[in-house]
């Protein structure tokens, strides 16, 4: 993956509440919910989609218990792997449940701020 110049799409910083990485135009960090800028217009929001938006349960049975991973991976265009995160790790009992849910926000990207060639 090539480098990101900062303000070009795509760039990042690390949030100043949790440290998270995030991307360097976001308002609100996702990780922490901690708001970063009030600059943010109205406009932001109503552009802002989900063109991703799973959620599923895994619940115990008298069977046993069971352990589980979730991974989030991210490939490109070509299926290389550009990212892969542990989000978390656990174990579910008889009687209990985990729900997940993974979604993906997108904001169109200002043509000032796309990535030059």
């Amino acid at each position: 993956m090539s480098a990101v110049r900062p303000g070009e799409a795509g760039a990042t910083r690390a949030c100043p509440h949790c440290k998270a990485t995030i991307l360097e135009s976001s308002a609100v960090c996702p990780a922490c919910r901690g708001h970063l800028r009030f600059d943010a217009t109205a406009t932001d929001a109503a552009q802002r989609f989900v063109p991703l938006h799973v959620e599923g349960t895994l619940r115990g049975d008298d069977h046993g218990s069971f352990e589980y991973t979730m991974v989030v991976v991210i490939r490109n265009e070509r299926g290389e792997e550009v990212g892969r995160h542990v989000a978390g790790v656990g174990a579910v009992f008889p009687g209990e449940a985990r729900s997940f849910s993974v979604a993906v926000e997108a904001l169109p990207v200002p043509a000032g701020r796309r990535r030059r060639h």
